[in-house]
């Protein structure tokens, strides 16, 4: 957060990190003049700290490995494709074992950095000697706490199935590790939410802080898990219920910058609270020229990796006919929407449903350069309009393609620059409305499934759904429709057992290589080899 320095943050992640690794009373010492666990964790401004190294791990899940850790939940699923060497250029099943790197990087950053964190923050809580002023401030503090914890786990589980439970801190090396069984690690993650729900609080002046309503919206998706959809719509009910947000309806933000409110939505500095956008309730912080916060060049990266690398196009004349701009920046085209999400979840309100609007997908691409500079860059038959050069050879995969404008902003770096300031959008309104009607669908109310699907649809000007049209895979095309690339969609098609079959369906370079057993990915063999002291148990066919 914003009052919390560099220094501060790098200091309290070491320290978590290490104080455990040796014993021997000859390093029995008490430092005062520097953060140690006998100095940092004695008053609640010493946890707060330790807290900023909780939401440090948070923004590394999102932006860490030049975002290619985050992006991998959606381009190996039915929304994307890799298209670029950057990813290999090749199917992410085919490549999915006990050693891929995905899988690790997930592993080692829920149980090395958010786990361990939070369990170092909750152990440290409940020790006698620590004196709080009140219940209510240590439970304060150990709300934030387990609701990383929680989350941390809801992202292990929506992976990997049943993982170890790791419930305090480890001041000891341990080689033991068991699998608790998924429904344990569902109703462990509850038990944290719920406690998270009760002691968060339901508003807060600091963007990026955890409130009330992102335990109880996670709290919704965790019963959904253990088909307890009664609970599920409760914990939703008491976000939309609440009072403090809403779907937004009209436009905001910068008025004089073309568009509509679907894409006011997602604009620089228009996504947080604080900015009038009431759909938001938990974003991950971009804090550019604030200590601790993004480098000149860094921050969200989701352009370079979803935008199409436009700069590369040839003219009829075979000459380059777009160059690098301001408006533009510099996106890479690492990764490239299925005709799925280009195309075919527009297909039967196409020219009504905002989210498809011109401010919201970018279809059409204008030379910007050469004498050819303003004329619509057009295909016939395969070639580009006016010329003999193939569509093939300047690969739609990766150079043109329709472009989601959620990901543009004012970037870092100008026109060179394939990153913004936008903040990462981690839970909108929306997803909660369709948390909600996935339950009430579950539970055999398909006309309150049918209402809540129509929130978003009447928003965006779309023709409402009819109760008799909405099953699951209508309910997964509305998220995509909303969602795209904010969503975590692996996790989400894993959670509901519906990946394999949406990717063979609709992901022409993955469907070849995903198998039954792809459903959960594998245990990283890193962790299995280290864990001598009992077999941590494989997932079947890995």
């Amino acid at each position: 957060m914003k009052k919390y320095s560099l220094k501060i943050i790098i200091t309290i992640i070491g320290f978590i990190s290490l104080f455990s690794s040796c014993n021997e009373s000859v390093l029995n010492e008490t430092p005062m003049d520097f953060f140690s666990p006998a100095n940092a964790f004695v008053n609640k401004a010493g946890f707060d700290a330790a807290l900023v190294g909780c939401y440090d791990a948070a923004r590394v899940e999102m932006a860490s490995g030049d975002n290619t850790n985050e992006v991998i939940m959606v381009y190996s699923t039915d929304e994307g494709v890799g298209a670029s060497s950057a990813l290999s250029n090749a199917s992410e099943w085919m490549k999915m074992n006990p050693t891929n790197a995905f899988a690790s990087f997930y592993w080692n950053w829920a149980y090395s950095q958010l786990i361990s964190r939070a369990n170092v923050i909750i152990s440290r809580a409940e020790l006698p000697e620590m004196k709080w002023a009140s219940e209510n401030e240590k439970n304060s503090v150990l709300a934030e706490a387990r609701f990383f914890r929680g989350y941390a786990y809801s992202v292990l589980v929506n992976l990997f199935g049943g993982v170890p439970i790791v419930k305090e801190e480890v001041t000891s090396p341990i080689f033991n590790y068991t699998r608790a069984s998924k429904q344990a690690v569902l109703e462990f993650i509850v038990e944290d939410l719920k406690f998270a729900s009760t002691w968060l609080p339901a508003t807060t002046s600091n963007d990026g802080k955890i409130v009330k309503a992102a335990a109880d919206h996670y709290l919704s998706e965790t019963y959904l898990g253990l088909a307890q959809y009664d609970k599920a719509i409760e914990s939703a009910t008491s976000v939309i219920n609440s009072g403090l947000y809403k779907m937004m309806t009209t436009r905001f933000g910068d008025l004089n910058r073309p568009g509509d409110v679907y894409s006011d939505l997602f604009w620089t500095h228009q996504i947080n609270r604080s900015s009038g956008n009431l759909e938001t309730i938990w974003a991950i912080q971009i804090e550019y020229g604030v200590n601790g916060g993004i480098p000149a060049d860094g921050g969200n990266g989701q352009l370079r990796r979803w935008g199409p690398a436009y700069y590369t196009i040839k003219d009829p004349d075979n000459k380059i006919g777009m160059v690098l701009c301001d408006s533009l920046g510099r996106p890479n085209g690492w990764v490239t929407p299925t005709n799925y999400t280009r195309y075919d979840i527009w297909r039967s309100d196409w020219n009504n449903d905002m989210r498809n609007s011109k401010y919201n997908i970018r279809r059409d691409y204008f030379y910007n350069t050469g004498r050819y500079f303003g004329q619509k860059i057009e295909f016939v038959n395969g070639y580009i309009k006016g010329s003999t050069i193939k569509v093939e050879s300047i690969d739609t995969m990766r150079y043109i393609y329709p472009w989601y404008r959620k990901i543009e902003g004012i970037k870092s770096g100008g026109a060179s620059s394939g990153n913004n300031y936008n903040e990462f959008i981690k839970i909108r309104l929306s997803e909660t409305y369709l948390l909600r009607a996935e339950a009430y669908l579950m539970s055999g109310n398909k006309q309150k499934a049918a209402d809540d699907i129509n929130i978003l649809r009447n928003r965006a000007h779309a023709v409402p759904v009819t109760s008799d049209k909405v099953d699951i895979d209508y309910i997964l095309d509305e998220r995509a429709r909303e969602l795209f690339i904010e969503e975590r969609r692996l996790r989400t098609l894993i959670r509901m057992g519906k990946l394999v079959e949406r990717v063979k369906k609709y992901n022409f370079q993955e469907a070849p290589y995903i198998k039954d057993y792809h459903a959960l990915w594998p245990i990283p063999q890193s962790a299995i080899d280290a864990n001598m002291g009992a077999k941590l148990i494989q997932n079947p066919g890995y």
